[in-house]
Formats: C-alpha cells, structure tokens, sequence
C-alpha cells in the first residue's frame, strides 16, 4: 500500500499547479518547475496509514489531516459509520488529497469529505487503492462531481451482504496494523 500510495501520488502530481523558480546549484542557477503550495494529505485512519506514507515520500513537505471513521455494528449485523474526530490545518483553500485504501458502500469516503473537505474551495483528488462499483455509484450520487476525482487502482463488481468488496483485498486495516481488539 505504501508503494502503491507513492505511486499514486506522483501521478497526482502532475495535475497540480506549478511555478518557475531559480534554484542555485553547486555549478549554477537553474529554473524548474516547483510546485506552488504542497497538498494537504488527509487520510481516514487506520487503514489510510500506509497509503499515507506512501504520499508523504512523494509531499514530503505536505501537512497532514486525519479523520477517524469506522462501522459501528448493531446487533442484526447492520453497520452504521461513525465519524470520531477529525484532525488537520485550516483547509480554506488549499487543495486536499484524501486517500482511503477500500471504498466499499461509499459511506465512509462522504461522511469523511462533509466532515473534513467541504472546507476546501477547489478539487479534491481522492486516492482510492480499490472500490466496488456501488461505491462509486454512491459517491457520484453524494458528492459534487466537479469537487471530487477519484484516482482508483481498480473496480471490482462485488460486494458481499456484510459490505465487503470481492475479491478486495480484505481489511485494509488488519493487513497493515493486525487483528482489531
């Protein structure tokens, strides 16, 4: 994941904006292309984590935002997602690039974008490692189409009754960080 976030973000690169600056050398001045202002890197915990990291080798200069959102199960085996907390810098016109590794229902993405991007005044690029078709479906419904560009790995068909992609690659969270307790 984390490789894959490093990936990602360098192809994301080339879609921000960019100034020419001079930059002293040991053997001269050379103008290059620098970008004007870094991303903010928002991320929904955990399982965001390594994706994250994989951003920052690519933003290291990025500040960072982090939004706790996870399924809070009933009894019957229905979820609802709870959103805990959220983290991060004043994002009044900065651009943000929220990374999630698994947009299943889509649920989770929106809740985290009202909670934490709506702040923002420009297009979000939203990093997603794999989503279900439902899920993208869910976001077009929900979320502005000029606001959100979904950068995804790939698109399974599937989701099974308990909301989870198929094939997937299972809980991103417990791959990364090990079994919940």
């Amino acid at each position: 994941m984390e490789r894959l976030g490093s990936i990602f973000a360098y192809e994301i690169s080339k879609e921000l904006e960019y100034e020419i600056k001079e930059v002293t050398t040991p053997l001269g001045v050379a103008e290059v292309p620098v970008l004007k202002t870094f991303p903010v890197l928002a991320t929904i915990l955990r399982a965001g984590l390594p994706l994250h990291r994989g951003m920052l080798n690519v933003f290291d200069k990025s500040e960072n935002a982090f939004v706790s959102a996870y399924r809070k199960h009933s009894k019957d085996g229905h979820f609802n997602i709870q959103v805990e907390y959220v983290s991060g810098p004043d994002l009044t016109n900065r651009v943000v690039i929220l990374s999630d590794p698994m947009l299943a229902t889509g649920a989770s993405l929106v809740l985290s974008y009202k909670s934490l991007i709506a702040k923002v005044n420009r297009s979000t690029p939203t990093l997603l490692l794999i989503a279900s078709t439902q899920g993208v479906d869910y976001i077009r419904r929900h979320l502005p189409a000029d606001d959100v560009t979904l950068w995804v790995g790939a698109i399974d068909d599937e989701l099974t009754a308990q909301a989870y992609i198929v094939p997937g690659l299972g809980d991103a969270g417990d791959l990364a960080y090990g079994n919940k307790i």
